[in-house]
This record gives C-alpha cells, structure tokens and sequence, in this order.
C-alpha cells in the first residue's frame, strides 16, 4: 500500500525523473511524484520492465519480455507494409494498430509515451475507445517490424488482419461470444437439472437429488470460473486503480450466490442458487453482446457508409466526371484542383504538386512532389491542377480521423466518461444500501439477506445513464450522414442544437455556382485566349471561377505553370506563355469597382485590361424560405466578399435586423465572428471553406457547404451537401430534439434505479429476475433512445 507524506527536501521522482512536489508517494522503498507514475512503475515491474526513467536515459534497455524473431517478418515486405501504413515521406511513417489489450489509464500514458521506449517512435496517440494506437516513427532506424515487436515486448501485441484490407467489417470480440455460449448451456441444464427442487420430491428420492445437485455444481464451474471471467477482469482492473467500477457488485454477487451454493450442496442442507448463478452471468453477457453489437453497427454505418459530402473530378476516357468518395476506385486518374484534399493514395501523372500536409503530420510547410511521386490522402493541393492515379481505396475512418486530429484523444473510458465517473460515487453507494439491507434483514428475517443482498448488488446500474446519450448521439450522426450532413463528432450535435447567431457566405452558399448567368464585356478575345482563360479559371474551385470555365467550354488540358490564388481577390498564372490574371477590380486594375449593380470579375493578358465578366447570381431553390424561418429564431448574418448589388433583395429577406456586410476580405469575415461573439453569440457560420475558412474555424460551429467539389476543410465541425441547404432548420431542430431524447432516458434509467433498489431492499425480487432486469434496462434505453431520434427524424421528414 502507498503511504502519502510530507517530504520538505522534495525527492526525485523515480519514475519519470521529475522533482517531487510538497506531498509525495512513497512506495516499494522508493518516491514518486504522483500515484500515476506510481502505478506505472508497479505494472512495469509487474512484466519485469525498467522503469521509464531508467529507459529514457538508456534508450534499448532490455526487457524480460521476449518476441520471437520471425514473428514479425512478414512487416519486412515493402507491399505489405505500404498496405498498412497511411503516410510516409522521407523522415517518418505514420500506421495505426488496433491492441485489444488496452485497458486503463496506465495503458493509455504507456502507449503514448512509446518514444520514451525507443527513439525510433517519434509519437504515439491512443484511442481509447476503438482501442487503436497511432504512432508515427521513424522508418530509417525504426522500421515497421520493430515498432510491431515493441508493442508486443510492453504486453501489446497488435491485430494485423488482412482479410479485412479494403473493407470493415462490425465484429464482436469471439472471447465474450464463446463465454455466452458456454454460459447459456449450462444456465440451460442447470434449469434442467434443478427441476426435482422446483417440484419439491421427497425425502426417498433423496439420493436421485444428490446426484442432481452435484451435476448443478459441475455444470456452473465453467460459468464461474471462465464466462464470469469477463466480470472478474473489468473488476480486478478496476481495483487495481483504486476505484470501484459497475462490474464490482455483479462480482460480488457471483461470489456470493456461488459460494452460498457450493456450502448447500456439500452439507446437504440444500440445492443452492446456481440456476440463479448462471443466470446472472448469462443474462448480463447477452445484453452487453447486445449493447456492443448496436454501437458498433451504428459507428460502422458512420464511418464506411454515411461519407463526407463531398465530390472529386475524375477523368475518364479525356473526359472530366465528378465522383463521390466511395465511387472512387484503384486505378482511377483523379484531377485535384488548388487548395482541394487529396482523397486517397496515389502517384501523380501530370503536373507539378506542391502539398500541404499540415492536416496529417501538423507541418504547415509544402512539400514538392514531381511526376511519378506518391501523395498521401489528407494533403492538400497549393498549386496548379494536378492528376493522380488511385493505388490506395478511399478510407473514410481514416480522414474523420484526422479530421479529429486536434480534438482531445481524452483519457480513458474509466476514466472521462459519466458511467465510470459516476460509478466512483454509484458503486460505494450501492455497497451502503445493500450493507443497511442485510443489517435490517439481520433483526428482522435473517433468511431474506442473501435474496435482498444479491438483488441489490445485481439490479443497480449507471449504465443506462451512459447509454442514453450515447446511442441518441450515434443514431442522430447516422441519420443526419444519410442526409449528407458530415459532423466531425458528436459534440457538434450539441453545439448546433445551442447556436442564437446564424452567419451565412453569399457566393457558393446561398447562391449557387452551376447556373451562373455571365456576360463578357471588354475587348474581342481570340479563341485561343477564351481557352487561356478557361485552362486557368479550371485551375479555381471558386463558383466564378467554375462559370469562366464553362463560358470558355475548355474541353482541352492546356498547360498551366505559376499558378496562385490570392484568397478573395483573384487567380493569375502563365498559359501557353502568356500571364493571365482573373479577380477582382483592385486585384486586377489596382482601381476598385464603381457601380454595385452585379458582381464581376476583371481580366488581365499581360497586365493589361481587356475586359470583365458580368454575373447574375442564382439563389438556391428553397433557400428564401429557409431563411424566412430561421430569421423568425435567430440572430442572421450575411458576409459576403461580392459588392452589394443584391443588398435590397437580402434585406428584404432577412429583415431590418439581419447584419449585411459586403466587401468582405477573409480577415474581415474572421474579425465579423469575433465581434459577434464578444457580444456573447453563439456563432454557426455556413460558407463555402474556399475564402471563410479562417471564420469556419472561428466560429462556435462550422459548417462548410460542398457542391460536386472537394472542398473539404479541417477548419469545419460540419460539411453539408449543397443541395440539402435548405433542410437547415430541420438539422438544427432535430439537434435540439437530441436534448430531449437524452433527458427522457435520463429519467428513465433514474427511476428503474429507484425502483429496482426498492424492491430488491423490501426482499421481493430475486437475484434471477434482477438479473433480468438490469441488462433490459440497457436494451429499453436503447430502444427509446433508437425510437424516439427516429421519430423526431421522421418528423423533420429526414430519411
């Protein structure tokens, strides 16, 4: 045991190194400067490991734990390898490993500090939740067979499955299957078994029910010593860490009805409760099979079936299509525009890239990649179009995991979510009530204790607590991803369901970039200056920029160098030898624009003027009343960087208290968000992400909007089809509805603990329905959760 003292010389901690601070933990003759470097050190020592002090100082320590040597051979294969790894360029290689042994929070600061183990590891992050480790390394001194047999030196031996490349599939861990399997047989012939007690034979028949009771006994070993083992585990864990977690009492309880079972069938005072026993455990493993197999399929949905939004441009036969993400296959010639995500793996086949690959490895500096060069999904494009060639499907999980890259990996189950926060308080507390039960069952009917006891420890759980918000969360992710509403996390929901200030962009937002009405004015152009300036606008994903592309009818792939795009101003760069620029007035003619009565962009050949393009925006269909509705409730916004031609029509729409503000430069837009929130707004800005993603990223929700381009942005909580625009209002109020959901199956879980301990403290409920009853709780949870998202979404009428 730890004894906490006051040691004014303030030690050094053993095992991180670090000065002591005013209290310290001494243990095993030794200081530490918290109990969690305590603890770890005591898990190491446990597998017969250094402690990570002694490691980092002495980088390749050996370890007790030895790997065989060709275990991992099969990493040393180049294709094998580039199967696993996501990114990898010429200082590191990142990979993610799923390790079912994670468990705990000690797990967690080990897997994260793997570089203090080898110098090799650059970083480590954990996902404690899908019990997955990203860590990057460095494949020069550390190749990717030494990472795999580090994992598995430390206790970790990582899952590398290949029959799943390609594909995932929802899988329920086999172990927890085979022990209900094993369990629900003998809870079956135990039943069986105990029918002589239940119909009450006679004292002559009394060796036939010896026999009986003793195959009971042989029949519920194996439920106790091996399917209740998943309880034992979770429980032990628990302990270990000092804190009782919600499978304590179910232990307890097991223990209890077993032992009190054993005692009656040896002495022969009686047939015990192992059909109660066995029960239990079967009981309790179906419904949390139930529970995973339901998460798991929501989250699967999620991640490989509801995809981003979003459309990328693939060339086919000379031919420019676009393609959603999951439609993009190996071998496909991809065209990524400027400031577009790359989608998947692939070698470049034309063109020049220079990529930003802030959004995977945080360097916010490019990289050059030539002809014949791989790039890695989640760059991003800086320059000129490029072509690529798919050699790696599109992998959702992996861009929402990075898309969550800066978000808190968070601690550990146990240790940031409400079940287990509760359980601290929840389990002591249950131990308190069924305590004062047996004491007043002691003065009153000694013969009710183990009844009340047990049902007491068995009937009570946080769980559903838990389970109301989280399943409410992954149905509404799911139902919103149906209808092309991508968040990046739950979390969102909420932050959506509490915006007062909606800020809308103008151009590729409210209006659309397909149906541009254009007019050219100025100087004849040639044809081949009209395919010029087409090759260039095509280099843009900006809506005027798509209309001059149209309008030019570029059919063919003219050759494009020191192309640019100056955020909210314009494009230049050099076709056919000759420097073309498209933005706007004071861009292009260092003048700015006089009259306001349509928007435009100027052209320069050279330098020099030769003329403009007139546009005539066209609103979104549904758009108008979508506005009308949400003025009613909220604060609106619009911040556009075009003229204000169209101020009288968005005044006229939006009312006398809408904020219009034109002219708008992305900084502008940045500092109109903060302004708004200095005023205690909560602010959901929805644009574009091409020149608002400073204020995407700003704002308290995000939300980007995509129509057929790939202009997904880090900077965003949400990406929104285009065309499901105007059904804002109903994501919004199905975001409020959530709360609602939740809070009734709040209430739920609260009363069936009320209830439940009531009547298991009076004596009447039986260990076996309690046990009955506390997994239902779970499943009801989950069926009005599951049922009344649905119906708010039915409602909404969002599929």
């Amino acid at each position: 045991m730890s004894k906490l003292t006051t040691s004014p010389a303030k030690p050094r901690c053993y095992h991180c190194g670090e000065d002591c601070n005013e209290e310290t933990f001494h243990a095993h003759d030794k200081d530490f400067c918290c109990s969690g470097c305590q603890m770890v050190y005591e898990i190491l020592n446990q597998n017969g490991m250094c402690d990570y002090y002694t490691i980092s100082n002495n980088p390749g320590t050996t370890r007790k734990v030895k790997v065989r040597e060709d275990k991992f051979a099969f990493l040393d294969d180049g294709k094998i390898a580039a199967s696993l790894i996501h990114f990898r360029d010429e200082t590191q290689s990142h990979i993610t490993f799923y390790v079912p042994q994670m468990h705990c929070s000690s797990c967690l600061w080990l897997l994260e500090n793997l570089h203090r183990l080898e110098a090799g590891v650059l970083s480590s992050k954990v996902n404690f939740i899908k019990k997955e480790v990203d860590i990057v390394f460095d494949h020069h001194s550390f190749p990717l067979r030494k990472v795999a047999e580090l994992l598995t030196s430390i206790g970790y031996e990582p899952y590398i499955s290949f029959n799943d490349m390609g594909s995932k599939k929802t899988t329920i861990d086999s172990s927890k299957l085979y022990k209900l399997g094993v369990a629900g047989f003998c809870f079956a012939n135990i039943m069986l078994m105990s029918f002589p007690e239940y119909l009450g034979i006679d004292a002559r028949e009394r060796n036939l029910l010896t026999v009986f009771r003793f195959a009971n006994l042989f029949l519920s070993l194996p439920v106790f010593f091996y399917s209740a083992s998943e309880f034992y585990t979770s429980a032990w864990k628990s302990l270990k860490h000092r804190f009782l977690n919600i499978d304590a009492p179910i232990v307890l309880a097991v223990w209890v009805t077993f032992g009190r079972s054993v005692y009656e069938v040896l002495t022969g005072t009686g047939g015990g409760y192992f059909d109660s026993m066995s029960g239990i455990v079967f009981f309790m493993l179906a419904g949390r099979v139930l529970q995973d197999k339901t998460y798991q399929q929501l989250s699967f949905e999620r991640d490989y079936t509801s995809y981003f939004p979003i459309a990328v441009t693939r060339i086919t036969d000379e031919k420019q299509e676009t393609a959603a993400l999951p439609d993009i296959r190996l071998n496909d010639t991809l065209l990524i525009h400027n400031e577009e995500l790359i989608p998947a793996d692939g070698i470049i086949t034309r063109g020049k890239a220079l990529i930003d690959y802030s959004f995977v490895t945080g360097e916010s500096l490019p990289v050059a990649k030539e002809m014949g060069e791989i790039v890695y999904a989640g760059g991003k494009q800086t320059g000129g179009n490029i072509e690529i060639l798919v050699i790696k499907e599109v992998a959702q999980s992996y861009l929402t995991k990075l898309w969550n890259r800066n978000e808190e990996s968070g601690k550990p189950d146990e240790e940031r979510s409400f079940v287990h926060l509760l359980s601290r308080y929840f389990t002591v507390i249950l131990f308190t009530i069924a305590a004062a039960a047996a004491t007043w069952w002691y003065f009153h009917d000694p013969a009710k204790i183990w009844t009340a006891v047990t049902a007491v420890l068995i009937v009570a759980c946080p769980c559903a607590l838990l389970l109301s918000n989280t399943f409410t969360n992954a149905n509404i992710l799911r139902r919103l991803g149906r209808n092309h509403l991508y968040l990046r996390n739950a979390q969102v929901i909420e932050d959506i369901a509490s915006a007062d200030c909606i800020v809308f962009d103008k151009t590729g937002t409210l209006t659309t970039g397909l149906y541009q009405d254009i007019l050219y004015e100025g100087e004849p152009l040639q044809e081949k200056q009209v395919k010029a300036i087409g090759a260039l606008a095509a280099q843009s994903t900006h809506p005027f920029s798509k209309a001059i592309a149209a309008w030019a009818g570029n059919l063919t792939r003219h050759k494009v160098t020191g192309f640019r795009e100056i955020a909210g101003k314009g494009i230049e760069g050099i076709v056919d030898g000759d420097l073309i620029t498209l933005g706007s007035a004071s861009f292009v003619t260092q003048k700015e624009q006089m009259t306001n009565d349509a928007s435009q962009v100027y052209i320069a050949i050279e330098e020099e003027v030769w003329g403009r393009f007139k546009f005539r925006n066209h609103y979104r269909e549904e758009v108008p009343g979508m506005l009308q509705r949400l003025g009613k409730k909220y604060q609106l916004a619009v911040l556009s960087g075009d003229n204000a031609g169209e101020q009288a029509y968005l005044r006229q729409l939006l009312g006398y208290e809408a904020i219009l503000l034109f002219n708008q430069q992305p900084m502008d837009k940045l500092e109109a968000i903060r302004t708004l929130q200095a005023q205690g707004k909560k602010v959901m800005m929805v644009g574009d992400g091409l020149n608002d993603a400073g204020a995407l990223q700003q704002a308290d929700i995000g939300i980007a909007v995509s129509e057929s381009n790939n202009n997904f942005t880090p900077a965003s909580d949400a990406i929104l089809a285009a065309d499901q625009l105007p059904k804002l209002d109903r994501f919004i109020r199905l975001g409020k509805a959530n709360k609602q959901v939740v809070m009734a199956a709040f209430v739920i879980s609260v009363l069936y603990n009320l209830v439940g301990l009531f009547f298991a403290v009076t004596g009447v409920l039986s260990p076996m329905i309690a046990a009955i009853l506390m997994p239902s709780s779970s499943i009801s949870i989950l069926l009005v959760t599951y049922g009344l998202s649905n119906y708010f979404g039915f409602r909404e009428k969002l599929k």
